[in-house]
């Protein structure tokens, strides 16, 4: 794992880490919650599913967005967060060209990952996204045939899974996983999560 700082399309520079394998077979970029909430890379969902593929043939990519840590900026309520995603996904295609690269993201992080645009996005991994960040019909991720995961708890207090069902109902290739008895923190069901993900990284297409 290597300390770097992405610079994003508008000037600012992002604090992030890289682990990248001898030959990776895929990579994914890892986005954390809310930042006036606390979040960072660090925080329990993105730390976990940094340390499930470090060691693997998974290259990964987790950054805080601007305005947190060392990244620079301010935050902008999800807009120019996206540029910050684009810029963590120029980053890891430049370092393992050729691979599918997924997204996997908690909660603020996870609406802002599910509205970029790119055809180099292989599939979404989302732990309870709020959609509520960005308009959800605005989400590019909704009309792209790339296989979406959204996985919520049983409880979640933002976007239990009846919403997010309803709200995702016509949405191209996607799937909502409950987590029984965790809501949207994962809490003692964290284990539960990172299993999930792991397993949906190890898929050769993510599908």
């Amino acid at each position: 794992m290597v300390d770097v700082m992405i610079p994003t399309a508008d000037g600012e520079s992002l604090e992030a880490e890289l682990y990248l394998p001898e030959a990776p077979r895929c990579g994914v970029v890892i986005t954390h919650p809310h930042p006036q909430m606390g979040g960072d890379m660090h925080t329990p969902v993105p730390a976990g599913f940094f340390r499930a593929v470090t060691g693997t043939d998974v290259a990964a990519v987790r950054f805080n967005f601007r305005g947190t840590g060392k990244s620079t900026g301010t935050h902008d309520k999800g807009g120019a967060e996206r540029l910050d995603v684009a810029a963590a996904l120029d980053h890891l295609a430049q370092a393992a060209p050729g691979v599918p690269l997924f997204m996997a993201g908690w909660s603020f992080g996870a609406d802002v990952a599910l509205t970029l645009d790119d055809d180099r996005i292989a599939g979404w991994f989302m732990a309870a996204p709020p959609l509520s960040v960005a308009d959800p019909s605005e989400m590019a991720a909704q009309s792209v045939g790339a296989p979406k995961v959204l996985v919520i708890g049983e409880n979640d207090q933002f976007n239990p899974p009846a919403k997010a069902s309803a709200t995702t109902g016509a949405w191209q290739n996607t799937s909502i996983e409950i987590i029984e008895g965790a809501d949207h923190f994962f809490g003692a069901r964290l284990s539960n999560l990172i299993d999930r993900f792991s397993a949906f990284i190890a898929k050769p297409t993510g599908e």
